[in-house]
């Protein structure tokens, strides 16, 4: 009887061992939060915005040429930067620096328009992140939809939009299957397709208010919805 309690004993000890040595491999494993790099992001997220939108504030004096030199200039340098990011931790997620900070990273990705190839490198490592629940999937959308026009192809989930400036109304640029679009884009946690292309018209509409006044159109033109 004691053999065998000296047996016991001594596998116990074994297992307990194998599992304190797992858990600190998966301690050592786990991501640190990184929040000196999460408030960089949101800096560089920041001055994307203000590119990316119309000119506002001290930015209304630049000239048509300068205000896209300015762009230029701001969706350049953010890439590159981020790029060196990319490269040193693939596509930053959630545990790295929060949701928000991996929004800010997406974001200069899906304006890096002037070089597809590194959005379409972004993307296959953002995709294995959404796998995980490390990444937003309704912002993975909007990047493939970027990748496939600005690589030639259609889109898939109709994120990316053209306007109608007699109707004030949203259109998708090239679109592929649109039949089944809503069942893809509900796929991703995307509302349907014509709540998209009215909220975008609305703010479309609100962008460029005087001028459309100006022209006699008062109200965007919405789709129904179901």
């Amino acid at each position: 009887m004691n053999k065998i309690c000296g047996i016991l004993i001594l596998a116990i000890l074994i297992i307990g061992c194998k599992e304190d040595k797992k858990q600190k491999q998966l301690t050592s494993n786990q991501t640190k939060f990184n929040q000196e790099l999460a408030k960089e992001l949101r800096r560089i997220a920041e001055i994307d915005q203000i590119a990316a939108y119309i000119p506002q504030g001290e930015y209304k004096k630049l000239s048509q040429e300068e205000w896209n030199e300015f762009k230029d200039s701001v969706f350049t340098t953010n890439q590159k930067r981020i790029e060196e990011i990319f490269n040193e931790y693939g596509f930053v997620g959630y545990d790295l620096v929060g949701e928000k900070g991996s929004q800010d990273f997406w974001l200069v990705v899906q304006h890096s328009d002037h070089n597809p190839e590194f959005q379409k490198k972004v993307l296959e490592k953002m995709k294995q992140e959404v796998e995980q629940g490390n990444a937003d999937s309704k912002s993975y959308a909007l990047l493939v939809d970027r990748v496939k026009l600005n690589t030639g192809k259609r889109q898939i989930y109709g994120t990316q939009v053209d306007y109608n400036f007699k109707l004030a109304q949203a259109y998708p640029k090239k679109l592929a299957d649109s039949l089944n679009v809503n069942q893809r884009r509900k796929s991703v946690g995307l509302e349907p397709i014509e709540v998209y292309l009215n909220r975008m018209s609305e703010m479309h509409f609100e962008m460029n208010k005087e001028g459309y006044i100006k022209n006699g159109i008062n109200e965007p033109k919405l789709y129904e919805v179901d």
